[in-house]
């Protein structure tokens, strides 16, 4: 059966490059445009990673993060942070919500395919 992986970001372009690669690598995609239409997604089905934007509207990566981490569910679901934002300081904030790594755009396909691999357990 195939892993699931929510992808959330307010760019509908983005979101559509970084689905077409992670379905070519044989995940199944659940996409959500800012962090409090992924919220609303995270219903208890498994999500075996999370890929978040931290800069988006109605709700920030970060705060979507900190949010998603208090459900029992996704506790110790793995995050990727996808951003543009590569200081120190937003890194730390992303750890501490719960990031396990953090992916600056633009990016290759590869880089992020990597990334997951390395937190989506077979």
């Amino acid at each position: 059966m195939a892993k699931t992986i929510m992808v959330v970001d307010d760019s509908a372009s983005l979101r559509k490059v970084v689905c077409i690669a992670l379905k070519g690598a044989g995940y199944d995609v659940l996409e959500a445009c800012d962090g409090r239409d992924a919220l609303n997604k995270l219903t208890g089905q498994k999500i075996h990673l999370i890929v978040s934007d931290v800069n988006m509207p109605n709700m920030d990566g970060i705060t979507f993060v900190t949010e998603a981490k208090k459900k029992a569910e996704y506790k110790f679901t793995p995050v990727i942070m996808l951003t543009t934002e590569a200081g120190e300081e937003m890194k730390k904030a992303g750890q501490a919500a719960g990031a396990k790594a953090w992916v600056v755009k633009p990016f290759q396909p590869a880089q992020m395919l990597a990334a997951v691999s390395k937190l989506v357990l077979p």
